[in-house]
């Protein structure tokens, strides 16, 4: 049997017949959200959802300087955390100083992957950067991090 026939009982249905009437009932769910009455005082309709201040940043603009990134209990002295899905990897070089650099490495791309031995530190190749400025300690990478700004609020680190 191919998929154009149809067998003739209310429950058995090809699959080009069942697509087909699970697409048509998409469209409708689609066209139906789109449609709406027309307040007539020339606002957009509302989606339902909860509202949102007309004021300040709904949803677009830096929001990274608003968001906590860690502790200042969460960044060892003498060591730091790699903040992967943040983008960043947070330093304490020396007690209360805190530094934000770039979490990829300068020699092929890689994820930098932990800070150890006062060093941060690539394990693709083996490259080490100084958690005080970023420059290289060891090779093959030739250019330091890149430097990412943060500041300390209280007890909370966010990006600059």
């Amino acid at each position: 049997m191919s998929d154009d026939q149809e067998l003739t009982g209310p429950v058995t249905q090809t699959r080009r017949a069942l697509l087909t009437g699970a697409g048509a009932v998409g469209a409708a769910v689609v066209l139906a959200a789109c449609g709406g009455e027309d307040s007539g005082d020339g606002s957009a309709p509302t989606s339902g959802g909860p509202a949102v201040p007309s004021s300040g940043d709904a949803g677009g603009g830096d929001r990274q300087g608003a968001q906590s990134l860690a502790r200042t209990a969460d960044v060892p002295v003498g060591g730091g955390v790699v903040l992967a899905a943040e983008g960043v990897v947070i330093t304490q070089p020396s007690a209360g100083e805190f530094k934000g650099f770039d979490p990829i490495c300068t020699h092929q791309g890689c994820p930098v992957t932990n800070v150890d031995g006062g060093t941060i530190n690539c394990t693709c190749h083996g490259s080490k950067f100084s958690i005080a400025d970023g420059s290289v300690k060891a090779g093959p990478a030739t250019k330091p991090l890149a430097p990412k700004d943060v500041k300390v609020t209280g007890d909370q680190i966010s990006f600059a």
